[in-house]
Protein backbone atom coordinates (compact mmCIF):
# COMPACT_ATOMS: atom_id res chain seq x y z
CA UNK A 1 0.00 0.00 0.00
CA UNK A 2 1.16 3.48 -0.90
CA UNK A 3 3.30 2.13 -3.14
CA UNK A 4 3.75 5.13 -5.56
CA UNK A 5 3.68 7.65 -2.84
CA UNK A 6 6.01 9.56 -2.03
CA UNK A 7 8.20 7.71 1.31
CA UNK A 8 8.32 11.44 3.86
CA UNK A 9 4.46 12.00 2.71
CA UNK A 10 3.80 8.31 3.85
CA UNK A 11 5.63 8.75 6.70
CA UNK A 12 4.07 12.05 7.73
CA UNK A 13 0.75 10.24 6.98
CA UNK A 14 1.33 7.22 9.57
CA UNK A 15 2.89 8.81 12.77
CA UNK A 16 0.03 11.96 12.53
CA UNK A 17 -3.05 10.21 14.24
CA UNK A 18 -2.35 7.07 16.77
CA UNK A 19 -5.19 5.62 15.41
CA UNK A 20 -3.77 5.82 10.85
CA UNK A 21 -0.84 4.17 12.81
CA UNK A 22 -2.45 1.30 14.14
CA UNK A 23 -4.57 0.71 10.84
CA UNK A 24 -1.63 0.74 8.72
CA UNK A 25 0.36 -1.73 11.31
CA UNK A 26 -2.78 -4.04 11.19
CA UNK A 27 -2.78 -3.94 7.57
CA UNK A 28 1.00 -4.74 7.22
CA UNK A 29 0.25 -8.00 9.68
CA UNK A 30 -2.54 -9.16 7.68
CA UNK A 31 -0.38 -8.68 4.52
CA UNK A 32 2.59 -10.95 6.39
CA UNK A 33 -0.30 -13.41 7.30
CA UNK A 34 -1.93 -13.79 4.20
CA UNK A 35 1.25 -14.04 2.48
CA UNK A 36 2.47 -16.97 4.74
CA UNK A 37 -0.49 -18.50 4.55
CA UNK A 38 -0.35 -18.68 0.86
CA UNK A 39 3.16 -19.72 0.53
CA UNK A 40 2.06 -22.87 3.56
CA UNK A 41 3.94 -21.41 5.93
CA UNK A 42 1.02 -20.71 8.33
CA UNK A 43 -1.81 -23.46 8.15
CA UNK A 44 -5.20 -21.96 7.62
CA UNK A 45 -8.31 -23.42 6.53
CA UNK A 46 -10.40 -21.44 3.49
CA UNK A 47 -13.05 -19.59 6.05
CA UNK A 48 -10.04 -18.23 8.25
CA UNK A 49 -8.44 -17.68 4.98
CA UNK A 50 -11.41 -15.86 3.59
CA UNK A 51 -11.99 -13.71 6.59
CA UNK A 52 -8.31 -12.47 6.68
CA UNK A 53 -8.88 -11.21 2.87
CA UNK A 54 -11.96 -9.45 4.02
CA UNK A 55 -10.14 -7.39 6.75
CA UNK A 56 -7.12 -6.64 4.92
CA UNK A 57 -9.10 -5.16 2.05
CA UNK A 58 -11.46 -3.40 4.60
CA UNK A 59 -8.21 -1.84 6.39
CA UNK A 60 -6.94 -0.99 2.91
CA UNK A 61 -10.22 1.02 1.94
CA UNK A 62 -10.61 3.03 5.08
CA UNK A 63 -6.85 3.95 4.74
CA UNK A 64 -7.36 4.93 1.49
CA UNK A 65 -9.82 6.89 2.32
CA UNK A 66 -8.34 8.47 5.61
CA UNK A 67 -5.10 9.11 2.74
CA UNK A 68 -7.41 10.66 0.45
CA UNK A 69 -9.23 13.50 3.06
CA UNK A 70 -5.07 14.08 4.55
CA UNK A 71 -4.22 14.67 1.27
CA UNK A 72 -6.77 17.18 0.59
CA UNK A 73 -6.24 18.66 3.88
CA UNK A 74 -3.06 19.77 2.92
CA UNK A 75 -3.44 21.89 0.06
Amino acid sequence: MFENQQRDDVEQFIHADADTRRLFYRHQELDTKLHDANTGCLPMDDQSLAGLKKEKLHAKEKLQRMWDSWQQSRH
